[in-house]
């Protein structure tokens, strides 16, 4: 496509890499960091031209909020490498007074199971998915994860350096491994507290390693270290 800059075709590449490699999309900064782009203003004028061409959407209020437009980048044949990445659901859309719009029939209604902790360790309040108190909707097009999903209310601060901040609701899916580098909710026994880090195997150990300088890694021997879930989506709290 020959509206696309030099630019804005680097950034969609590297959202495209972003997601296949991570399943949820990347955010602002991520963006910036990687195509050399210290503005977050700039990293917004070359979206909304990406916007424009109808090869994503996004949704401001989210830390994450990008959707790649798969049927499209195929349409387009742009060159992009995107022929591993599964065809997601995108949400039904319509414009409106200049905005998008999502259609309720296709959201997703994820359970709030209760709080974790992205700073020192805390006991979650977990609640089986029937009997959740809260449910949050998503637009299915925001999410390449599937299987079974859960969310979780952040408490703390040491996640910060990854845009996950105080109040935010972290969406996971459930599963029971991870790669290294992986955002994970873990079950630490022994000390019978969950914690959101990123994961890191070392040897007979695992460090859970905050996105905060100010607070330490917990390492734990492997065996007494559980994952319950990766995290797949981050809802930006109303009051940041």
């Amino acid at each position: 496509m020959n509206n696309l800059s030099d630019r804005q075709r680097k950034i969609l590449q590297f959202i495209v890499n972003f997601v296949n490699e991570n399943e949820f999309p990347p955010t602002i900064r991520e963006i910036g960091e990687q195509v050399g782009i210290s503005s977050t203003s700039v990293v917004n004028y070359n979206l909304a031209k990406l916007e424009e061409l109808n090869l994503i959407s996004r949704r401001k209020e989210v830390s994450r909020g990008l959707c790649l437009h798969w049927d499209r980048l195929e349409e387009l044949k742009l060159g992009l490498n995107a022929e591993s990445a599964p065809p997601m659901p995108m949400a039904n859309t319509r414009a409106a007074n200049g905005g998008l719009h999502f259609d309720a029939s296709s959201l997703l209604q994820v359970p709030v199971l209760g709080a974790i902790a992205a700073g020192e360790p805390i006991n979650v309040e977990a609640r089986t998915p029937g009997n959740a108190d809260e449910y949050i909707s998503i637009p299915e097009g925001m999410l390449k994860a599937r299987g079974p999903l859960f969310a979780l209310r952040v408490k703390g601060d040491s996640m910060i350096d990854a845009s996950v901040l105080n109040g935010d609701i972290v969406v996971l899916r459930h599963q029971e491994t991870a790669n290294d580098g992986d955002m994970v909710a873990a079950w630490i026994e022994g000390d019978e507290e969950t914690t959101l880090k990123y994961l890191y195997r070392e040897g007979r150990n695992v460090r859970l390693q905050p996105a905060n300088p100010a607070y330490a890694p917990i390492v734990r021997p492997a065996n007494r270290v559980r994952i319950n879930g990766k995290v797949v989506y981050v809802l930006r709290a109303l009051e940041h």
